[in-house]
């Protein structure tokens, strides 16, 4: 069986409308089917992609550069995986190269392509460290994911405000006290 087809989305979203109480022919919810539909292609579009691609072109013309490399405050945009309600909130990504560094820009990208997919905090975390440690093969990496999840505020224990933090730290990242130290200080803004 292949992909669902835009049409079978649409009719999907047409009976949660009717599941939820409503008419879906009524003036205002006439193009909400389709309305819906490109709204979660755009989404879940890290389906369509390998975020690890990313980081394929690299730059070894560092000047010596040696020291930790920090992207803090990219926005994560994700739905989780139990009630595909939003995971909002802020990625902070740093690396220690060893001989080569990745444009900025693809440090977000990656973030982004792995969020965007059903989740769980947990995992998008890990994901996005290990596919920077497999591809960069720096010295060490360190991603700590602050979100709030809608399934926790929205609903259930109806906990407005609440926030999860996730870190992975690999390599010296994880080994060496200074290090870490040093990159949990440049996440917290020390």
């Amino acid at each position: 069986m292949g992909k669902p087809s835009q049409a079978d989305a649409e009719a999907a979203v047409r009976v949660l409308i009717e599941w939820a109480g409503d008419d879906p022919e009524r003036e205002g919810l006439l193009d909400t089917p389709a309305r819906v539909a490109r709204s979660y292609r755009e989404l879940f579009s890290g389906y369509e992609i390998d975020p690890r691609d990313y980081l394929k072109r690299t730059f070894e013309e560092v000047g010596g550069y040696d020291e930790l490399v920090v992207l803090k405050n990219i926005r994560v945009v994700s739905f989780c995986e139990h009630h595909m309600l939003p995971v909002l909130g802020r990625a902070h990504v740093g690396y220690l190269p060893t001989n080569r560094v990745v444009g900025i820009s693809k440090l977000a990208r990656v973030v982004h392509g792995f969020a965007r997919r059903l989740q769980i905090q947990e995992k998008l975390t890990a994901e996005i460290a290990e596919a920077i440690q497999d591809i960069l093969q720096p010295q060490g990496v360190g991603v700590v994911i602050e979100a709030e999840h809608n399934c926790m505020t929205l609903r259930g224990v109806n906990t407005p405000g609440s926030s999860l933090t996730t870190s992975k730290l690999l390599g010296v990242m994880r080994d060496d006290a200074r290090t870490r130290d040093e990159f949990l200080g440049m996440v917290r803004g020390a």
